[in-house]
């Protein structure tokens, strides 16, 4: 049988468009005719499902995940001149959010299992001007959340979630690293089914086309319990007053547009059934990948959302494989090549994150989306065990 040379893309979002091309059409076209086009009926429809989904009181629309952080920090008070704990290992508008309000990014090392915040590094880095702790939910993996909020309750921390990778993930209880067994049962026994962002004390989604629910353009939100958290993301997110003309602090033009809204509005029934077939193609590909050499395949919980299936290719061979994928036309990307400490932007800064640049080195994302068919994944792990059989 001749191999399969077709092309695979990182992510295909026709079959997605294609299911649903009725009703996203009629939403569509709802809203051009409603001449409501930012905010408004559509986007309260939204933020009232979507916190409905997520079990939170309060959802708050706006027009980028990079806001939702700004703005989601801003909210819980954190202020110029604070210092947030986070990953080095993330994209670069987590660290970006903390240093836009003027408050100092505190990098500390991730969990090599989970790729996310090892929570037994944060303690060591909280000082007297400690605000804040944002753990990212990488690849739609929930962080170790037992740990993390037991830390920031003993230090009286805000705990914002950054949730861009994560929608529709739930917490298990169940880390990659320790498997529950340093967690606090009772809160451990709490927080086991919990949505990622209705955790901390407030949780901030992208809703950039690519993530796991995606809008067909930029969009954010924020979610919490907390009434005075959504009052002031609420006014941020118009220029910072709640009533037009009477603006009472600095904010942003940050609001979701009503399309966009429309849009999410369609998706976001289905996104528990995109997010189960994205763990059955991760099972799948595990299974597949289980014996070639030098390939790590990640941890799988039942709570993770895999936005990407990213394994860890070692022995220094990751940038061949990377090539030799690129070169037969398999999607294929590194998050992240560069872990944040090591940006230009913060040079200067005197961190030691050994698991996260060794992260950076041996990463790979395969192509991923809840469609994908057997076939496809074959074709991919064909390619890949080829290579590392060199």
């Amino acid at each position: 049988m001749p191999e399969d040379t077709s092309p695979v893309p990182l992510l295909n979002l026709e079959p997605e468009v294609d299911h649903l091309w009725d009703e996203l059409n009629e939403a569509i076209q709802r809203v051009l005719r409603s001449g409501q086009f930012i905010l408004g009926p559509e986007v309260e429809q939204f933020e009232e499902d979507a916190a409905e989904y997520l079990g939170v009181e309060h959802a708050v629309g706006v027009n980028s995940g990079t806001d939702a952080l700004v703005i989601g920090l801003r909210a819980l008070g954190v202020e110029e001149g604070d210092e947030v704990i986070t990953t080095p290992f993330t994209f670069f508008a987590t660290a970006e959010a903390i240093s836009i309000i003027g408050a100092e990014p505190v990098f500390v090392d991730i969990d090599p299992a989970s790729f996310n915040l090892d929570p037994a590094a944060i303690e060591s880095a909280i000082t007297p001007k400690t605000k804040a702790i944002v753990p990212v939910h990488l690849f739609g993996a929930p962080a170790a959340m037992t740990q993390i909020m037991d830390i920031a309750e003993a230090h009286d921390l805000k705990v914002l979630e950054d949730c861009a990778q994560s929608f529709g993930a739930q917490y298990e209880g169940d880390c990659a690293s320790c498997h529950g067994k340093h967690c606090a049962s009772d809160r451990r026994s709490k927080l086991q089914g919990e949505m990622t962002g209705a955790i901390g004390h407030a949780g901030a989604f992208s809703f950039f086309p690519t993530k796991n629910l995606g809008a067909y353009g930029d969009g954010g939100m924020i979610a919490t319990d907390n009434p005075d958290v959504a009052e002031t993301a609420r006014m941020l997110r118009k220029h910072g007053g709640k009533n037009k003309y009477h603006n009472e602090v600095l904010g942003y033009n940050s609001r979701l547009d009503a399309i966009q809204a429309a849009i999410l509005n369609v998706k976001l029934p289905h996104v528990d059934t995109y997010n189960e077939e994205r763990r059955e193609n991760a099972r799948r590909y595990s299974e597949l990948l289980a014996d070639v050499d030098g390939i790590i395949t990640p941890k799988r919980t039942e709570g993770h959302v895999f936005h990407q299936y990213t394994v860890r290719v070692k022995d220094g061979r990751r940038d061949q494989l990377q090539e030799t994928l690129s070169n037969r036309e398999i999607g294929n990307k590194v998050y992240y090549p560069v872990p944040c400490h090591q940006l230009p932007v913060y040079e200067g800064y005197e961190i030691s994150a050994p698991k996260a640049d060794q992260a950076s080195n041996e990463v790979l994302s395969l192509p991923m989306w809840p469609q994908m068919s057997e076939a496809v994944q074959r074709q991919v792990v064909h390619i890949v065990a080829k290579e590392m059989d060199k």
